[in-house]
């Protein structure tokens, strides 16, 4: 099958590297919706062991090179300070939807980004020079990704933002998260994704309403006790249109303060 035939069919089968929260959830959506699910992460897939049997026989374990080439298409949900780890050969070709957000007390700072220089997903893509990556489901959390998942025409039915710069790739993420429960708002290219990253009216706070102040290990527990609030294309467009850019080396992860 050439690059345009399989971007004209359907997914079949998803590959995920990283199957932390986000990566996990997304799996469970895609088995859900009866694709085939081949999960990876950096530790090795017998560490997979359980989730893969909490999946079913839809879902197997590989590494994240074998996750790449078995795919269709790929999730990559992983740490922004782990993008180097990404196996660019075995993604050439292929669409990759980019799930990271840019923390520098996590990641540690990021000239080109600090600057704005360049966006986070526009980093992996200069790595991943062979594939397509698209900016996709990294503004909501893991459990509202679950919870608020609709099937297509649903009255209350979310969206999600994505960004690529490649106009297929861009169809396929669209194809994908239909299937997995969302509509989507496309807000440009690659460079325009900061639009739904941290610090934007998009990212996360309008799938949960109003959050108390609290550390990061507290604010997932919070977020597992509430199903979340349902975000049509209409508001997310409205939300990415207002963002106003804001320095990402000051980018903060829940916390206390």
């Amino acid at each position: 099958m050439n690059t345009n035939e399989r971007r004209e069919a359907m997914p079949k089968t998803l590959g995920l590297i990283g199957s932390g929260m986000i990566g996990s959830s997304v799996a469970r959506l895609a088995v859900a919706a009866g694709l085939e699910v081949v999960l990876s992460n950096s530790r090795g897939p017998e560490t997979l062991a359980d989730l893969v049997a909490d999946l079913g026989g839809s879902a197997r374990a590989a590494t994240p090179a074998e996750a790449a080439r078995a795919a269709d298409l790929v999730v990559a949900a992983i740490p922004l300070n782990a993008y180097k780890d990404l196996p660019a050969d075995a993604l050439a070709g292929k669409t990759v939807l980019d799930t990271a957000n840019y923390y520098p007390q996590r990641d540690g700072h990021l000239a080109e980004l600090d600057s704005g220089e360049l966006t986070s997903s526009a980093l992996i893509q200069r790595h991943l020079a062979g594939s397509h990556v698209v900016k996709a489901l990294n503004n909501i959390t893991p459990h509202q990704l679950v919870s608020l998942a609709r099937p297509a025409g649903a009255p209350d039915r979310s969206a999600l933002p994505i960004a690529a710069d490649d106009a297929e790739a861009n169809t396929e993420a669209t194809r994908l998260l239909d299937i997995l429960g969302y509509d989507t708002v496309n807000i440009g290219a690659l460079a325009a994704s900061w639009r739904s990253e941290p610090n934007t009216p998009v990212y996360v706070q309008p799938y949960l309403g109003e959050t108390p102040p609290m550390n990061v290990e507290a604010f997932f527990r919070w977020t597992l006790q509430t199903p979340g609030i349902v975000v049509p294309a209409a508001q997310v467009d409205e939300l990415v249109r207002t963002a106003v850019r804001q320095p990402a080396g000051e980018t903060l992860l829940p916390s206390d303060d």
